[in-house]
């Protein structure tokens, strides 16, 4: 049973609640990370049909830059694994995972992600974007410490930065890592 507080209100989810579709839209998302429990304000509602359907058609994987960057990887004769669970987390994945080599590479989002160059703030429903995306990288945070300290190595890049130059990196990282014994 998780107890949060939400806009001064406490609400609680949990075994032998009533309603989880009630919770889930007073909640918003709700995830337990490692014993936390991060909330993120039900979302106000897009601020025109254009807005939703361009937000509506974002890809979570096999976006432009992913696959960019796994292309060239590919070419280099570098095999990996693609949306990799991340252990323990149910809905978290690597975006390109060396599991012998222990190696998470994940291409974020300029908007998702809050880029210091290129993230921009919506003008609508600042508020809640505001705390979405710090969520975002609250979760990105975690997703990083979880995985180092379970021996992995990290590596994580901007949509906009150039694909041959992040292959390059991860290729210089893949050559230097030692398997781990493990399969992948």
């Amino acid at each position: 049973m998780h107890t949060v507080t939400l806009g001064g209100r406490a609400l609680t989810r949990g075994p032998g609640t009533e309603s989880h579709a009630e919770e889930d839209q007073n909640l918003g998302a709700l995830t337990r990370d490692t014993g936390a429990v991060t909330v993120t304000p039900p979302h106000p509602g897009a601020s025109s049909a254009s807005v939703s359907r361009r937000m509506s058609a974002v890809k979570r994987r096999d976006n432009g830059p992913e696959l960019a960057v796994r292309r060239l990887l590919h070419a280099r004769g570098l095999r990996y694994r693609v949306a990799w669970p991340i252990p323990g987390q149910r809905r978290r994945t690597i975006d390109i995972a060396f599991t012998k080599r222990r190696l998470a590479v994940f291409i974020d989002g300029c908007f998702w992600h809050s880029c210091p160059v290129h993230g921009t703030m919506p003008k609508a429903n600042q508020q809640w974007w505001r705390d979405k995306l710090g969520v975002n990288q609250a979760r990105d945070r975690a997703s990083t410490d979880q995985l180092e300290s379970m021996g992995w190595t990290v590596l994580r890049f901007w949509e906009h930065e150039s694909p041959e130059q992040i292959v390059e990196v991860i290729a210089e990282c893949v050559g230097g890592l030692r398997p781990s014994g493990r399969t992948a």
